[in-house]
Order: structure tokens, then C-alpha cells, then sequence
């Protein structure tokens, strides 16, 4: 398996608005009455952020855009970086400020760096499920609303890559496009003479037929939907390299090896984004 490209950080611009809108819906219209009750104003503290259980970190920035959201003059450090493997101990980051401001952060923080770690830790073992294939972990569009450049972020983290993040990214021709359109060769037509030049075309194919239409008019990549691995290696073997090939449809982690193993180039998997579980993450004050 190639080495995964260096991890670049999100942009501040593109989630601090996100990270803005959590904090004022968790805050409401009366602030955080726990804490402006029961910490005095002006108390420093200093706690940290603590894994419960092994996995990869991603989003420690928007963890720490949450807490200077609210107390601008916190001091957050990280002690790990996104990308990187924890063990139940482990801590990710130190904070050290005004008591209120970081309870008062601490759950939208925690829900951000949580989730994403959780995506980027499922990532990591679908990754190392691959072995020594020269498969590729991609994510799909089937993100959060709203969250869609940071999931796709936690993927990246995680070792894996990138799908389309969007409609406008390239074009992909599904069974639902194929059935309107009437056969592959017909939507294939109709979207050459739309699209410019620069833009990256795949189909999906559910049989051999389908597969050998689609070569024939020179798509870019096929995305080889619900086949079992048997089918899915005689249909690398007919590509021989003049396509991408992509399987999706149904895979775990147990049979994530058998997909690679075929040789083919790209192994989606929706889930990593919709339902990976949260990393267990916990924030600890100094006593």
C-alpha cells in the first residue's frame, strides 16, 4: 500500500460557523446556568483531555476553536496531533483558563473531537484490514449535514481518501441515472456532450455486460456495485488497468480483505462517516 499524503489542517473559515451555531444552540437564551452557579467568576483552571480508549484522533482544531469561542484567552495545547494513534490514558490536549468558559465548551468540544476521532479510528482499521493491497479506503457523500468537509477530514486522518464531496465534483452515473437514461452507452453520450473537459466520469455496473459497454466508451472509472469477490476479480481482469476500479456495496471490516485482495484500486464504504462510533474522549480538571 502506497504511503497515505501528509495530512493538511481544515481552514479555520471552514468550520468555525459550525462550531459557532453548536455552541449558541447548546447555550440557549440564559447562558450555562450550571456553571455561572456554581463556579466562582474568575477561577482558573487547568484540566485535560483523556482517551478512554484506543483509537486515532482527528479535530483537536475544532476542539479548541470551540473553547476559544467561548473564553478567548484559553490556553489550549495539544499534546497529540490528528492522524495520530491513543491508547485509554492517553491525553490528546492540556486547557488552561477560566473555569466557566471551559465547562461551558467542554460537551460541544468533546462532541466534535469524539465523533471525528470515532471516523478516523473506524478508518484506520478498515485501512489495516487491506494489508498489504494497494486498495484505497474512500469515504462517500453519505456524511452529516452541515459536517461534511470535517468527516471527510476525519477519513483523511484516518489514512484513508476522499470520494466526491460533492455533486458538482464529478460525474457518476448510478442505476437510477441509467435506468431514465436507457443504457449505459445512451447516458454515457448525453453526459460527454454536457461536461467539459476536465471533468472525471464513472459508472456503476452490476454485471459483466455492463462493465464491457462501459470500456468500450472510455469512461474514467466504474464502480463495481454488490459483486462477490469472485466477480469482482474477473472484473479487474477485464479492465486491465483502462479504468479506476471501485467496489462498494456491504463491506465491513470482515470482508474488507477478500475486496482488496481482487485487485481492485478503490473500496468505498459509507458507513465510516454515517455510523462510526464516537472515540470515548473525556475531559479531566486537575484536582
Amino acid at each position: 500500500m502506497t504511503e497515505p499524503a501528509r495530512l493538511l489542517p481544515l481552514h479555520l473559515l471552514q468550520y468555525e460557523d459550525g462550531v459557532r451555531a453548536a455552541l449558541i444552540e447548546d447555550l440557549g437564551h440564559a447562558g450555562d446556568l450550571t456553571s455561572n452557579a456554581t463556579i466562582p467568576d474568575g477561577l482558573r483552571w487547568r484540566g485535560a483531555i483523556v482517551a478512554r480508549q484506543p483509537g486515532v484522533v482527528a479535530g483537536l482544531d475544532v476542539a479548541r476553536t470551540a473553547f476559544r469561542l467561548i473564553e478567548p484567552t484559553l490556553s489550549f495545547e495539544g499534546v497529540t496531533r490528528d492522524g495520530e494513534e491513543v491508547v485509554p490514558g492517553d491525553t490528546l490536549a492540556t486547557i488552561e483558563g477560566a473555569a466557566r468558559g471551559i465547562l461551558s465548551a467542554e460537551r460541544v468540544a468533546l462532541n466534535y473531537l469524539g465523533h471525528l476521532s470515532g471516523i478516523a479510528s473506524t478508518t484506520a482499521r478498515l485501512v489495516a484490514a487491506v494489508g498489504a493491497s494497494h486498495a484505497r479506503i474512500v469515504c462517500t457523500r453519505k456524511t452529516t449535514p452541515g459536517l461534511r468537509a470535517l468527516e471527510k477530514y476525519a477519513v483523511r486522518a484516518g489514512g484513508g481518501a476522499n470520494h466526491r464531496f460533492g455533486l458538482d465534483d464529478a460525474v457518476l452515473i448510478k442505476d437510477n441515472h441509467l435506468a431514465v437514461a436507457g443504457s449505459v452507452t445512451a447516458a454515457l453520450a448525453r453526459v460527454r456532450e454536457r461536461v467539459g473537459h476536465m471533468v472525471k466520469v464513472e459508472i456503476e455496473v452490476d454485471t459483466l455486460d455492463q462493465l464491457d459497454e462501459a470500456l468500450e466508451c472510455g469512461v474514467d472509472a466504474v464502480l463495481l456495485d454488490n459483486m462477490a469477490p469472485t466477480r469482482l476479480r474477473q472484473a479487474v481482469e477485464r479492465v486491465a488497468g483502462r479504468a479506476i476500479t471501485e467496489a462498494s456495496g456491504g463491506i465491513t471490516e470482515a470482508t474488507v480483505g477478500p475486496v482488496a485482495a481482487t485487485g481492485v484500486d478503490l473500496i468505498s464504504v459509507g458507513w465510516i462517516t454515517h455510523s462510526a462510533p464516537c472515540l470515548d474522549l473525556g475531559l479531566d480538571f486537575d484536582a
